[in-house]
């Protein structure tokens, strides 16, 4: 037998006693909110429940303004490093099944980073164009955000997200324009000279500080009130 045929038979063997390696990896992390999901109450009769789906820019929102969530009717369904095909395949557990009434979508980032692999900006604005379509498909209101300005990734430099984000940007917002859905344009409230983040806001040109997220607040509660007087 063959020294390369008999490498292939241990690996295949491996992976046979040790199916867990791989075939069962939870790719799109959908253990992380499954028993919150379970432990949410329904809606209360005229609750608009507000849905907000992204990565750890999302995520963090909960540690550096806590009461944000708490003293609204919030639900933070955020990932740190999750790019647009695992929010994807975690929308239906994490917006549809939980009763969202308003769902803000806000992703792209580590696509550009390459988190997952590579991806196109196209390829990437799809992605949020079928979580636009499932929500609208589930009378669920989507809110499509804009990626936030970052000058470089400091886990990978040299990606050019200063120059790819604008251009992603312009796609999500003719994708959100011919959905007839709102686009909520973190982008230019936040972008300094260099198309990244003013120091007083980020951490590390990517993540957020309590005043990058203060900012973000305004913003988002006034896109929040807007479509939800529409849809009264």
């Amino acid at each position: 037998m063959k020294v390369q045929t008999v490498i292939w038979t241990m690996a295949s063997l491996l992976a046979f006693l040790n199916p867990n390696k791989s075939s069962a990896q939870d790719w799109p992390n959908l253990e992380k909110y499954k028993k919150a999901n379970a432990e949410l109450s329904a809606p209360s009769e005229n609750e608009h429940r507000i849905v907000f789906m992204g990565n750890s820019i999302t995520e963090g929102w909960s540690n550096a303004n806590p009461n944000f969530f708490e003293n609204n009717p919030y639900i933070n369904r955020g990932i740190g490093g999750q790019t647009t095909p695992q929010m994807l395949l975690r929308f239906r557990q994490d917006v549809i099944d939980i009763d969202a009434d308003v769902v803000l979508i806000l992703a792209g980032t580590n696509d550009i980073a390459g988190n997952t692999g590579p991806m196109t900006l196209e390829q990437i604005r799809d992605n949020i164009l079928s979580m636009v379509e499932l929500a609208k498909a589930n009378s669920i209101t989507p809110i499509v955000c804009s990626v936030l300005p970052a000058y470089d990734y400091p886990w990978r430099p040299g990606l050019e997200p200063n120059i790819k984000i604008p251009k992603l940007n312009l796609l999500l917002k003719q994708m959100a324009e011919e959905q007839g859905v709102m686009y909520l344009d973190y982008y230019w409230a936040m972008a300094d000279e260099r198309s990244g983040l003013p120091k007083e806001l980020t951490t590390d040109e990517v993540h957020l500080t309590k005043e990058g997220y203060a900012v973000m607040e305004k913003l988002v509660q006034e896109a929040i009130a807007k479509v939800i007087q529409n849809e009264n």
